[in-house]
C-alpha cells in the first residue's frame, strides 16, 4: 500500500488530482439531468453525484460544481425549480459522457449529442427517452457547501417511469436488468453483476441470501 498525503495531493497537477480524488468514493452512479429554460432550449448534463436523502418525502439530492463559470443545468433548475434524473444505460453512455462537453447555452446537449427529449404532460423539463428509469424531480432546498462553493441541490420525486418488470413486489429495482451503469472517477464506464441480496441485518441472527423478488433462496 502507498500513502497519499494531503501535500501529496497538494503537488498533483489538477487534472490527475481531479481524477484520483473522484476515484475515493468508489463506484458512483450515472445520470443525466434533464432541464428546460424559460425560452424553451432543453439542457442536458452528466451527473455522478445523485444520493437518496430520503424516502417520505422522496428525496433525492446532487452536487453542482461552483459557479465560477456558467452552469445551465443550475440556472435553469432555480428558474423552473424542475428538472429529469434520467438513469444512463448501456445504449447510450456515450452520448452521456458528450452531454459534459461546454456547449454554449444555445446549444441543446439533446441534439448536439443524439438523444431524444420527452415530456411527462404539463411538466416543464424533459427527460431523456433512452432512459430506462427517469424521474421528474420538484427542487426544494439548494444548500450551499461554503469550504469549495458547492452546492446540494436537493428535490423531492413528483413521478417515475420504469420498466414494469423491474419492479419487485417488495418495492426493489433491480436495475442491473435496465442495464444501468456506473462510474469510477471521470471517465470510468461500467456495467455491473449482481453478487446478492441480503436479508435485513439483525443482531445474533444469521444473514440469509434473498432472490430478485425478495424471497429466501432455497
Amino acid at each position: 500500500m502507498k500513502t497519499y498525503k494531503q501535500q501529496d495531493l497538494a503537488k498533483m497537477n489538477d487534472r490527475d488530482r481531479a481524477r484520483f480524488v473522484n476515484c475515493l468514493s468508489g463506484f458512483k452512479s450515472a445520470n443525466v439531468i434533464g432541464t428546460r429554460d424559460r425560452h424553451q432550449q432543453n439542457n442536458l448534463a452528466m451527473i455522478s453525484s445523485v444520493v437518496h436523502l430520503g424516502s417520505n418525502p422522496p428525496l433525492l439530492g446532487f452536487v453542482m460544481r461552483p459557479q465560477s463559470v456558467t452552469r445551465h443545468t443550475w440556472e435553469n433548475i432555480e428558474e423552473s425549480g424542475v428538472y429529469t434524473i434520467n438513469q444512463v444505460n448501456e445504449s447510450f453512455f456515450r452520448q452521456a459522457h458528450q452531454t459534459s462537453a461546454r456547449y454554449p447555452r444555445e446549444t441543446s446537449e439533446f441534439e448536439a449529442c443524439g438523444l431524444t427529449p420527452e415530456f411527462v404532460d404539463g411538466f416543464h423539463a424533459p427527460y431523456v427517452a433512452e432512459s430506462s428509469l427517469r424521474i421528474g424531480m420538484q427542487q426544494v432546498e439548494i444548500i450551499p457547501i461554503q469550504h469549495n462553493d458547492t452546492a446540494l441541490i436537493v428535490g423531492e420525486v413528483r413521478w417515475v417511469e420504469v420498466k414494469e418488470e423491474a419492479v419487485k413486489s417488495d418495492g426493489f429495482i433491480d436495475i442491473e436488468s435496465l442495464g444501468t451503469m456506473t462510474i469510477s472517477g471521470l471517465d470510468g464506464y461500467h456495467s455491473t453483476q449482481r453478487a446478492a441480496r441480503l436479508s435485513y441485518a439483525k443482531p445474533d441472527e444469521e444473514l440469509s441470501e434473498l432472490d430478485a423478488e425478495g424471497e429466501p433462496k432455497d
